[in-house]
């Protein structure tokens, strides 16, 4: 996201306390694209809001129902699954849906 961006904005304080809230179980990490543009090389993001799902292991999240959030499968030339990426604001309600089916415990 960016810091510039309002549903960016919007989303922040959602994001700062569920990251409070979860600490030392999932990590939450916000990256300002415009302001940090080399650390979202290598990253499938078009639009910001952009959230990437990685589980513990460093594999993209799998979802149960991709449709559910609206999940987008990003996969390489070789059809490999690669990152599991939402696009939009997602309210901490819906993150923690996520976290929960990635295995998160509470």
């Amino acid at each position: 996201g960016s810091v510039s961006c309002i549903p960016c904005k919007e989303m922040a304080p959602d994001l700062k306390a569920l990251n409070s809230e979860i600490q030392e179980k999932a990590i939450i990490k916000f990256v300002d694209v415009w302001k940090y543009q080399n650390l979202a090389n290598g990253y499938p993001i078009e639009m910001i809001p952009t959230q990437i799902f990685i589980d513990s292991k460093g594999e993209p999240y799998k979802s149960a129902d991709v449709n559910k959030y609206q999940l987008e499968i990003v996969k390489d030339k070789e059809g490999n699954h690669i990152f599991t990426t939402h696009v939009g604001p997602l309210t901490k309600a819906e993150m923690l849906d996520i976290l929960k089916e990635m295995g998160l415990n509470e």
